[in-house]
Protein backbone atom coordinates (compact mmCIF):
# COMPACT_ATOMS: atom_id res chain seq x y z
CA UNK A 1 0.00 0.00 0.00
CA UNK A 2 1.43 3.37 -1.31
CA UNK A 3 1.11 6.71 1.51
CA UNK A 4 -0.89 9.57 0.72
CA UNK A 5 1.95 11.60 0.18
CA UNK A 6 3.75 9.37 -2.36
CA UNK A 7 0.87 9.06 -4.74
CA UNK A 8 1.45 11.76 -7.73
CA UNK A 9 -0.18 15.18 -7.58
CA UNK A 10 -1.18 18.12 -10.24
CA UNK A 11 -2.36 21.47 -9.90
CA UNK A 12 -6.07 21.90 -11.12
CA UNK A 13 -6.15 24.49 -14.34
CA UNK A 14 -8.70 26.32 -12.68
CA UNK A 15 -8.10 27.19 -9.05
CA UNK A 16 -4.51 26.07 -9.39
CA UNK A 17 -4.86 24.08 -5.85
CA UNK A 18 -2.67 21.05 -5.83
CA UNK A 19 -4.35 17.46 -6.02
CA UNK A 20 -3.21 13.76 -5.78
CA UNK A 21 -4.13 10.70 -7.75
CA UNK A 22 -7.28 8.84 -7.27
CA UNK A 23 -8.11 5.14 -8.13
CA UNK A 24 -10.71 6.11 -10.32
CA UNK A 25 -8.65 8.27 -12.48
CA UNK A 26 -5.98 4.88 -12.94
CA UNK A 27 -6.79 4.85 -16.44
CA UNK A 28 -6.83 8.96 -17.98
CA UNK A 29 -4.39 10.45 -15.12
CA UNK A 30 -2.85 11.99 -18.10
CA UNK A 31 -5.98 13.55 -19.27
CA UNK A 32 -6.98 14.93 -15.87
CA UNK A 33 -6.83 19.07 -15.90
CA UNK A 34 -8.75 19.86 -12.79
CA UNK A 35 -9.82 18.76 -9.56
CA UNK A 36 -13.33 18.29 -8.98
CA UNK A 37 -16.37 19.10 -11.01
CA UNK A 38 -17.04 22.79 -9.73
CA UNK A 39 -14.04 23.12 -11.34
CA UNK A 40 -14.68 21.78 -14.08
CA UNK A 41 -17.88 23.91 -14.79
CA UNK A 42 -16.12 27.02 -13.79
CA UNK A 43 -12.84 27.06 -15.68
CA UNK A 44 -11.02 29.49 -16.96
CA UNK A 45 -11.75 30.80 -21.06
CA UNK A 46 -8.99 29.55 -23.24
Amino acid sequence: MRRKGDLPHKDCAACGRPFAWRRKWARCWDEIRFCSDRCRRTRRAP
